[in-house]
């Protein structure tokens, strides 16, 4: 029997489900908040003790400590396996208890979805000949069946967020922020937006609040999330397309979009596939047309830290996020460019461990 919402949040089925995930979000703040920290210092101090020292080598001006360097030195320290313990441990725990409670209601959650598909047909674009590549079908952040292979996996994606989050997004704070931020065109013209890698549309939906005669477009490569982001907008009376496609393939007419929203998509996905998504974002926004992006921190000017760099390391190997050291490594602003943006530094965030850029096309 389903427990109801706390707001726009669904409850697991059980009050101990409940009480249990609570407990791995507190887990997961020890982890993030008061351990990595501690990595990160001792482990900066002791390869600047090291580089001192001669044991590394200091790098050539404009090339960066190599990795497997950094990885060594802060292996030294005893906390550092723990930390990394902790944090694939709750991840772990994470999915599993939360899968457990949502799977006891899974006719009803089915059917929640089916019944808001019967409602706004028109709203919701699913080839059933789409094929999704095999990049795609990856368990992103280690969570069972990835964004495309577990029907059930918008749901579960959404209260696993709420954990991965350590409880600062119950109520889509964090994607208020985003879509409140979002850069509009210097003409004021907001007539078309679209939300690329949108998973469950919880950015998506508030960017119809805040432009309401808009037509807004959610889209994601995972059904899953697609189906259960259609189900949320039609039960909040939010008039938002969400289609199933690539972002690199979209489908959309060139020029027809006045803005476009990504949030942390880049680092998903291959380094050649993001190039492809961002020439494919430049064909369809409008010339002075904008795209508010926000995402992993890239080191186009050696700029990440040893520290950020051992951290998106171990994330890649034990958080099921294979493509993100590519993306860090990369001139992600230089690729922007190339493509025919015209780049400039966007609005602060409150999570400050992420970039925000705003890339315009040209007028």
């Amino acid at each position: 029997m389903s427990r109801g919402h706390i707001g726009v949040l669904p409850r697991p089925n059980k009050l101990e489900d409940e009480s249990y995930l609570e407990f791995i979000t507190s887990f997961r703040r020890l982890a993030i908040q008061e351990m990595f920290p501690q990595v990160a210092m001792h482990g900066e101090a002791a390869l600047a003790k090291s580089l001192e020292k001669g044991e590394i080598a200091k790098p050539a001006e404009g090339e960066t400590i190599p990795l497997g360097e950094i990885k060594k030195v802060f292996g030294r320290n005893p906390v550092t396996p723990t930390f990394q313990r902790f944090v694939r441990t709750q991840q772990e725990m994470m999915w599993r208890r939360t899968r457990e409670s949502f799977y006891r209601e899974i006719d009803e959650v089915m059917a929640y979805m089916e019944d808001a598909e019967a409602k706004c047909p028109e709203r919701i674009h699913i080839d059933p000949s789409f094929v999704e590549p095999d990049y795609t079908r990856r368990e992103i952040h280690c969570q069972p069946g990835g964004y495309t292979d577990d029907p059930m996996g918008g749901i579960v994606f959404h209260y696993g967020t709420k954990v991965f989050y350590e409880g600062f997004n119950d109520q889509d704070e964090l994607h208020i922020e985003l879509a409140e931020k979002a850069t509009k065109p210097a003409d004021g013209k907001v007539e078309r937006i679209l939300d690329i890698g949108c998973s469950i549309g919880q950015a998506t939906t508030v960017l119809k609040d805040l432009y309401p005669e808009a037509e807004v477009w959610g889209l994601d490569v995972g059904k899953p999330l697609i189906r259960y982001a259609h189900a949320r907008a039609v039960e909040h009376g939010k008039e938002v397309h969400f289609k199933q496609a690539l972002a690199e393939d979209n489908g959309f007419e060139g020029n027809s979009f006045d803005m476009v929203l990504s949030y942390i998509l880049f680092h998903e996905v291959p380094v050649p596939k993001m190039k492809e998504i961002i020439a494919e974002t430049f064909r369809v926004l409008r010339p002075g047309g904008v795209f508010s992006i926000y995402e992993f921190p890239s080191n186009d000017k050696n700029q990440v830290s040893a520290a950020t760099r051992f951290l998106v390391d171990y994330d890649s190997k034990n958080n099921c996020e294979p493509y993100s050291p590519g993306f860090v490594a990369s001139d992600f602003r230089g690729i922007l460019e190339a493509a025919g943006f015209e780049v400039e530094q966007g609005p602060g965030l409150t999570n400050d461990f992420l970039q925000s850029l705003v890339a315009r096309k040209p007028a």
